[in-house]
């Protein structure tokens, strides 16, 4: 655990947009698409990094067409629970996010987060161009390189085919359902632990 806070306080080169010039255009957005257990953590995650414009819950990575929630959790539609996330380049990065990403999930338990088990909980990068899945090798390559997980990282690249967004109770789930149990109890600690390593990098 050590080696990880090591690794992610190292500084990357995040850059500052300058308000005060008129002059400047407005920043184009992009956006990455992570998998890492139940899409309600890793959205409430996500939705206090700053630079990160939205996040929403859906689904990638099977062949069953606008799949529904209650198709995706049979774990037979090939479909993971997932978050699109668009962001400002010019606030937060690539990596950074990915940092993110391995901080707050475990990357070493095939197809499953805690009790969520089945292909549908699966950790997975889903990228939509090279640069995004050069990324994604480059930093789980660093991490097996530092030896921050005891265990080997299973975490799949895998191409953005479509991308199905989950129905809207299943948006911004944590912060309309606070005192559920599951929320207390699972998705509480995550986001704690993420405000804890990345205090300087939280929405204000």
């Amino acid at each position: 655990m050590k080696r990880l806070i090591i690794l992610l306080l190292v500084s990357t080169g995040l850059f500052a947009q300058n308000k005060n010039n008129p002059t400047v255009s407005k920043p184009k957005l992009e956006n990455i698409t992570l998998g890492g257990g139940c899409y309600w953590c890793v959205e409430a995650v996500y939705e206090n990094l700053r630079g990160v414009h939205s996040v929403v819950s859906g689904f990638a990575g099977g062949n069953t067409v606008n799949p529904s929630y209650e198709e995706v959790s049979t774990g037979q539609t090939g479909h993971a629970e997932c978050v699109q996330i668009t962001y400002d380049p010019t606030v937060t990065s690539l990596d950074e996010i990915f940092k993110v990403f391995f901080s707050v999930h475990d990357p070493t338990t095939l197809n499953r987060q805690g009790a969520d088990e089945g292909t549908q909980y699966r950790s997975v990068i889903f990228y939509q161009n090279p640069q995004q899945k050069k990324a994604a090798e480059e930093i789980i390559a660093a991490l097996k390189k530092a030896k921050v997980f005891d265990r080997p990282i299973v975490t799949t690249i895998e191409p953005l085919k479509k991308f199905y967004k989950a129905k809207n109770y299943h948006q911004d789930y944590f912060a309309k359902n606070p005192s559920q149990p599951y929320c207390q109890l699972v998705i509480k600690p995550k986001v704690e632990k993420f405000e804890k390593l990345f205090k300087s990098r939280l929405k204000h």
